[in-house]
């Protein structure tokens, strides 16, 4: 049997579902919903698990997603000619690069200062809800915080 409790994290769980309901962003929902399933029963025993290795395991998760067009054929490699002499190839990598560098900045500051996360969390929440955004900018946007506030 269910013993519910409600708290201050059982509510912001709630308001992700809804925002996640709202617009439309079912990573978000089913998120909020397993957490607060997790919460709520005897699986909270897994809760410290998922904290530890949950971003490591959406990150391989994510990776597998990205590289799997490439490995089905539906994406083809460029030449490695063509990835030096076209500038938007070029340019990806770069971009790649920062990005990859700003994820590791994120982690640590995520690390260092959890208190942080939660204003990152909603950050990335109100970039989905209303601007249509994908929940994947947490560690870029933790990275990019660092930047301003250094890695602790």
């Amino acid at each position: 049997m269910l013993n519910f409790h409600f708290d201050a994290v059982a509510g912001l769980l709630f308001v992700l579902i809804a925002l996640g309901l709202i617009s439309h962003n079912s990573a978000v929902t089913i998120s909020a919903c397993v957490l607060l399933i997790m919460q709520q029963t005897a699986l909270s025993t897994y809760l410290p698990w998922v904290s530890k290795y949950g971003l490591t395991i959406g990150i391989i998760i994510l990776t597998i997603g990205v590289l799997s067009p490439l490995v089905a054929g539906t994406i083809k490699l460029p030449e490695i000619k063509t990835l030096f002499l076209d500038w938007k190839l070029m340019a990806a990598v770069v971009v790649g690069v920062i990005v990859a560098w700003l994820g590791g900045r994120g982690v640590g500051l995520m690390s260092s200062q959890p208190t942080i996360v939660t204003g990152l969390l909603v950050g990335t929440i109100i970039g989905v809800s209303v601007f249509r955004g994908v929940p994947v900018g947490p560690l870029i946007a933790a990275g990019i915080l660092s930047l301003l506030v250094g890695k602790q």
